[in-house]
């Protein structure tokens, strides 16, 4: 039936061909299904300590003017954010998450044929973006930059590589996404590598660093965000989702050069951040306390997961984000499915290759708790002891 509308309806074949972008259950619905209830969400990279506060309270506040359109060019969130990114407001372009940022981007650069590069893997909407406009995915696998055994808390062996990407790179490339730090790897691009990457590539392409992750990167090794003031080749890609914990309001943003920048806006749909989005923004950017508190929690979780992790057998990897990937030396889709049973929920990761591995998000110090006491009975049950 499908197949008969596209037909009927000319649905070009790249959009025809389309596999959507598959959503998550909602946790009621999980509990419903396995009757529990109390469940802890470890799977979805997310910020497992509230929005800001101060966030919380100006919403309030601003639930009286939602009779009115949003500020459709983010005027004071952009003055906001300027300031406190070191940049200028016409530097920005927000969007309803930073994949939306994405979908400008694709939308003002590429054309049907047009090739663009992203590795696998990486953010799935990369891709389907480029499809939906009849690009053409160049897709190049992440490295191995060792074994899969190592010591614990040694970065995972899969990381961005920047030669073979170089080496794919045509005068049909319009566009180069990179997802730095790389999900789900969680392995960060040194700055000066990704520096004489970008030096190296032909004028026409664009390259967008993804840093959703950026905040929980330690400063001096984060790449220099004036980079794309001086370079209209360099898009930075950054969301409020993630360290903030907005996520829930859809709301990111690109730091780009000026011209690149207006040439984005010529594909925004006006009103496209609504108005909570905007004030929980200028919100977040000014708690810092909330942000500092995220970032300084997940370390410490992060630590204090590897320790107990190993104690159960396991091999954590080190990360640069707020999840990390772990060899569970077991049958990680029975042990995803035991402790769904139990009402803890995280990634298995079969679906890019690695049956015995999970990725796990800090969460907060209960919920890591609880996450070690069930792993600890459930992998007795696998393991027959």
């Amino acid at each position: 039936m499908a197949a008969d509308l596209a037909k009927r309806f000319r649905v070009p074949g790249y959009v025809a061909s389309l596999v959507p972008y598959p959503p998550g259950k909602p946790i009621e619905e999980v509990e419903r299904e396995y009757g529990v209830s109390g469940s802890i969400k470890l799977a979805s990279n997310e910020n497992p300590f509230g929005p800001p506060p101060l966030a919380v309270e100006e919403l309030a506040a601003a639930l009286s003017g939602l009779h009115r359109y949003p500020d459709g060019g983010c005027h004071y969130l952009g003055r906001e954010l300027a300031a406190h990114l070191g940049a200028a407001p016409e530097q920005l372009v927000f969007g309803n998450g930073s994949n939306e940022v994405i979908e400008f981007l694709v939308k003002a650069l590429v054309e049907p044929g047009d090739e663009v590069i992203s590795s696998r893997p990486s953010f799935l909407m990369y891709s389907k973006l480029v499809q939906i406009r009849g690009g053409v995915n160049v897709v190049v696998e992440l490295k191995r930059t060792g074994g899969m055994d190592q010591e614990p808390g040694a970065a995972f062996p899969l990381a961005h590589d920047l030669d073979a990407i170089r080496a794919r790179v045509t005068d049909r490339t319009r566009l180069i996404f990179i997802d730095n730090p790389n999900n789900p790897a969680g392995t960060l691009v040194a700055a000066g590598e990704l520096a004489g990457f970008i030096a190296s590539l032909p004028e026409h392409v664009v390259v967008a660093l993804d840093e959703a992750y950026i905040d929980f990167v330690e400063p001096e090794e984060r790449p220099d965000l004036s980079l794309c003031r001086r370079d209209p080749r360099v898009v930075f890609l950054r969301t409020f989702s993630k360290a903030y914990g907005l996520a829930g309001l859809r709301i990111g943003f690109g730091v780009m050069h000026p011209e690149l920048a207006g040439v984005l806006h010529r594909v925004r749909q006006p009103f496209n951040v609504n108005s909570l989005a905007q004030v929980a923004a200028r919100a977040a950017i000014r708690d810092l306390e909330h942000h500092r508190m995220t970032v300084s929690e997940t370390r410490k979780g992060m630590a204090w997961l590897r320790g107990e992790l190993v104690r159960l057998g396991c091999l954590p990897y080190g990360s640069h984000t707020n999840f990390f990937m772990v060899d569970v030396r077991a049958d990680a889709a029975r042990l995803h499915e035991l402790l769904l049973r139990r009402g803890v929920i995280v990634r298995p990761m079969a679906a890019y290759g690695f049956p015995d591995l999970v990725r796990i998000t800090v969460g907060t110090a209960d919920e890591n708790r609880r996450l070690i006491e069930v792993m600890e009975e459930c992998l007795g049950e696998i393991r027959g002891f």
